[in-house]
């Protein structure tokens, strides 16, 4: 099976919930713009710490979480969401298992969990972890919206017209059932009372630093790597109109990544507590995970083999191509960065932030901003977008904020690291902290500037987009690899 595919000759359509993925595909869009916003704010902060306004619910402590939050699960969340139901409605022939009552609880639930993390952080209900999650009351009915999320995708899977199961929705159910083995094991916790919002968790010390980055690295990889993965398997190969590259590589690609991701974090916790035995196979496994996440990349790049040409007219192409490279690069730098020597000059620095960027910014949302503008024609049986112009000029804006933005975390952090561990002739500290934080300052604001160019560049993408719903397409502009709509794919 090579590619995406689809519908048999001479077979009936399926009667596909597509209500269902347009309501995520709005919320993706919308809870994205306000991460962004959220991200350039905090960065501002950074950079001028009156902007904190000496209040505690918009403080940097309270703001970060909230944008981190926002960012991964509230737009990431929800073009996973929309991506998987479309792709496993699509590639199965089959409708969404459960009806449209089960699929609609299943947005309403997600979005609640959303409003009800967010609430908690900006007004300090959090559990007292890196990651600052929600409180146990809304970790058990993330856990049961998210029950229902595996009911609706296997169960579409288990129903599906097409012998084989595509590649793509490999991905995404290994990141369903993995992300929930997470979340329950990581937010295992003792409430202090059944009516209060206080807990404590059930693992404390090191033991509780192993679980929290077993759960952290492992969200990385399977909630940002895996599930994304699932998208650059099935929107690549329909916007290039070509099939996957490989069949073959994919299902190594998937089975070496699955397997050896899970034991990645402990390079988290180098030169710590942890047991050295710990942190060295914490280590070697992520220097090891090199192989098949380039492997992955290779397929998605090679996917172009005889269609090179489209990326010069197409900017949606573009999008979901570039996202790959930056995959291809955030999974060279990580392992690398792994490596205790590197890893005792990078750790707790800004080079850290840059890395964790180049894969948010340049991976998820590139390839989510693609999955995006494929999908809003099609839903909403649109010829076309709008502008394909548009979609050019939120490319290079949000390209020029990437760039901005790593690169000036890239030196700011090893500049971090360089000054940290820099000794006087007489063996004392050459810097102190301050003057650390006031040689970051001009990083800091190129920083926040590459982030008001990724804002800028969303809501370039939100307009067209908007227009695009309305029917209307901008004039002058030659049509550019049009999407086929849904009911007539």
């Amino acid at each position: 099976m090579a590619a995406p595919a689809s519908a048999s000759a001479g077979t009936s359509t399926p009667d596909y919930d597509f209500d269902v993925v347009k309501l995520f595909t709005i919320a993706a869009t919308f809870w994205g713009v306000a991460a962004f916003l959220v991200g350039v704010v905090i960065a501002f902060q950074l950079a001028f710490p009156v902007l904190n306004l000496d209040l505690e619910w918009t403080s940097f402590g309270r703001l970060r979480p909230l944008h981190t939050s926002a960012a991964v699960f509230a737009f990431g969340g929800n073009a996973l969401f929309a991506t998987s139901l479309y792709v496993v409605q699509r590639t199965s022939r089959a409708s969404l298992f459960g009806g449209r009552d089960l699929a609609l609880f299943l947005f309403w639930g997600y979005q609640a969990f959303i409003v009800m993390a967010g609430v908690g952080y900006l007004f300090g209900i959090t559990q007292s972890k890196e990651y600052a999650e929600p409180e146990w009351f809304v970790d058990l009915w993330l856990t049961i919206v998210w029950v229902v999320y595996l009911i609706v995708f296997a169960g579409t899977l288990l129903k599906r017209e097409e012998p084989h199961i595509y590649v793509a929705n490999w991905f995404y159910l290994a990141f369903i059932i993995t992300v929930a083995m997470l979340h329950i094991g990581n937010n295992l916790s003792v409430p202090v009372s059944f009516l209060g919002a206080k807990s404590y968790p059930l693992f404390p010390g090191v033991q509780g630093a192993l679980v929290q980055w077993w759960y952290g690295h492992n969200a990385v990889g399977f909630f940002l790597t895996a599930g994304f993965l699932g998208i650059m398997y099935y929107f690549v190969p329909k916007q290039a109109g070509r099939p996957v590259y490989s069949y073959r590589l994919s299902i190594v690609h998937f089975w070496s990544l699955i397997f050896l991701y899970i034991w990645a974090g402990p390079h988290h916790l180098h030169y710590t507590a942890l047991p050295d035995w710990a942190q060295t196979l914490g280590m070697v496994f992520s220097i090891m995970l090199w192989m098949p996440s380039w492997g992955g990349m290779i397929n998605g790049l090679m996917t172009l083999s005889g269609a090179w040409d489209k990326l010069r007219t197409d900017p949606v192409l573009r999008f979901l191509v570039t996202s790959v490279a930056f995959y291809g690069m955030s999974t060279f730098e990580g392992p690398v960065m792994s490596i205790k020597a590197v890893n005792g000059l990078s750790h707790y620095t800004d080079w850290t932030i840059g890395h964790v960027h180049s894969g948010a910014l340049g991976w998820v949302a590139f390839v989510s901003f693609g999955a995006i503008y494929f999908l809003v024609p099609a839903l909403w049986r649109r010829e076309r977008l709008y502008s394909s112009l548009l979609v050019e000029v939120h490319f290079w804006i949000a390209t020029i904020g990437i760039v901005l933005y790593i690169t000036a975390m890239w030196i700011s952090g090893i500049m971090q690291g360089l000054m940290w561990r820099a000794y006087d002739s007489l063996g004392f500290l050459q810097y102190s902290f301050v003057e650390t934080v006031q040689a970051m300052f001009p990083f800091y604001v190129i920083r926040a500037l590459g982030g008001v160019c990724f804002l800028i560049g969303a809501l370039v993408m939100v307009y067209n987009l908007w227009r695009t719903v309305r029917g209307e397409v901008r004039k002058g502009e030659m049509p550019v690899a049009a999407v086929i709509p849904a009911a007539a794919e």
